[in-house]
């Protein structure tokens, strides 16, 4: 995915409950700086000549603190305004700067956090930050006389503006920080998003590749039959009138061929068909099951295979499908497992085959989301089977296939 261009993205608005949140904390800070300046008049910390009215210092501590009430959803004009009622407010002699130093702080803050024009928003809280400094400086001017020592009045002046650059940094920081965080996760959503839509476009592939693969299988397998009946008929025609038993034997052959051909070409009604000619090589069936646990040795692994049950012959698909079954669980223990042993288990049982592969592996999620899987859930989809896999409580992994098969089959 393209980064994104920090002066470009916008942070999306509040929410609503973040809307309310927001009236409900400006209102509740408007009540707190109110009852902190009758605290700070009826005890006389803030004494001057140049104290304003109750009244108008109510309407100071009110103008500083109610834009809070929307400083999310303007946080540009939210932190103008309590600036310049912050300025106002101290020019004017507002006994109250405790709880509002602590609001235009956090306008600052939101500001970074929230302000939707990355260029703007950090023009203006500099311009800002660049307007409390140059007022305190005004306020050392004017208020620099008197009989305290200039030590003092230097130490005094430099301890102040120490603090107030590092709570204005502090603020300046966080928000950026904040606004940062954000982006990422949004950039973190569409990354996931993209990801998700890959990985599903990659499984419905593998789904079409895969059934691809079963169609041209099975479609072998019908043209074998096929050919059979041909062969067989024409050879019927001939011994019709000389050697009618050898003719009943032929249409014989040829009922059967076509009873397996039609339950062949069911099977392929849920599967796709490409252009293109069929695979190369002598179709793969059961019976090549033990080239496959050969092959697991020599790539290191302790193999054990074993066949229960008596043995039965399977349509040519169904054989093909189980080779195909086992040699994907084998390939899977080989590639991801870590494996050091892995057990194939073929079962006959009544009217149904069973394929059992376990390993010792590390094991694998439990939803089984690879591509593997979706083509041995394809082949056992096909012919009406049920599949099983997952890790082992005790450690593994273990794919397990049931595939039912007809009481007499034709070969």
């Amino acid at each position: 995915m393209p980064s994104v261009n920090p002066d470009e993205w916008r942070r999306p608005g509040p929410t609503t409950a973040q809307r309310r949140t927001d009236v409900w904390t400006g209102l509740a800070v408007a009540a707190v700086a109110l009852l902190n300046l009758f605290i700070v008049r009826h005890a006389g910390f803030v004494e001057s000549e140049d104290v304003a009215p109750l009244a108008e210092q109510i309407c100071w501590v009110l103008a500083i603190a109610l834009p809070l009430t929307v400083r999310r959803r303007y946080p540009d004009v939210t932190a103008t305004l309590i600036a310049v009622a912050f300025i106002g407010a101290q020019a004017r002699g507002s006994q109250e700067a405790q709880v509002t130093i602590g609001v235009l702080f956090a306008s600052i803050y939101t500001l970074g956090a929230w302000g939707q024009h990355r260029g703007r928003s950090r023009l203006l809280r500099l311009a800002i930050i660049g307007a409390m400094f140059a007022w305190l400086a005004v306020i050392f001017v004017i208020h620099g006389g008197g009989s305290v020592a200039p030590a003092v009045k230097a130490s005094v002046a430099f301890n102040t503006f120490v603090v107030n650059a590092a709570f204005f940094a502090f603020c300046y920081l966080m928000g950026d920080a904040v606004w940062r965080g954000v982006r990422h996760g949004y950039e973190l959503e569409d990354q996931t998003a993209e990801l998700r839509a890959a990985h599903a476009a990659a499984a419905e592939r593998a789904v079409l590749g895969e059934r691809v693969r079963i169609a041209r299988e099975l479609h072998d397998v019908v043209a074998h039959h096929v050919s059979v009946m041909g062969i067989q008929a024409s050879a019927c025609r001939r011994a019709m009138d000389k050697d009618p038993a050898r003719a009943r034997t032929a249409l014989t052959a040829i009922e059967d061929g076509a009873r397996t051909a039609v339950d062949e070409l069911r099977r392929m009604l849920g599967a796709l068909r490409a252009s293109g000619a069929p695979e190369a090589g002598s179709p793969a069936g059961i019976d090549r099951l033990p080239e496959i646990a050969e092959r697991a040795e020599e790539a290191g692994l302790a193999v054990r295979y074993a066949v229960y049950g008596d043995p039965v012959p399977l349509p040519e698909s169904l054989s093909q499908a189980a080779y195909r079954i086992v040699q994907e669980a084998v390939t899977n223990t080989l590639k991801h497992a870590r494996a050091s042993a892995v057990d194939v288990r073929v079962r006959y049982l009544s009217g149904q085959i069973e394929l059992d592969v376990t390993d010792d592996g590390r094991g694998g999620p439990a939803d089984g989301g690879g591509l593997g899987v979706i083509g041995m859930r394809e082949r056992v989809a096909v012919h009406d089977g049920t599949l099983e896999h997952g890790p082992q409580p005790d450690g593994g992994y273990r794919v397990r296939a049931r595939i039912p098969y007809p009481a007499k089959v034709t070969t």
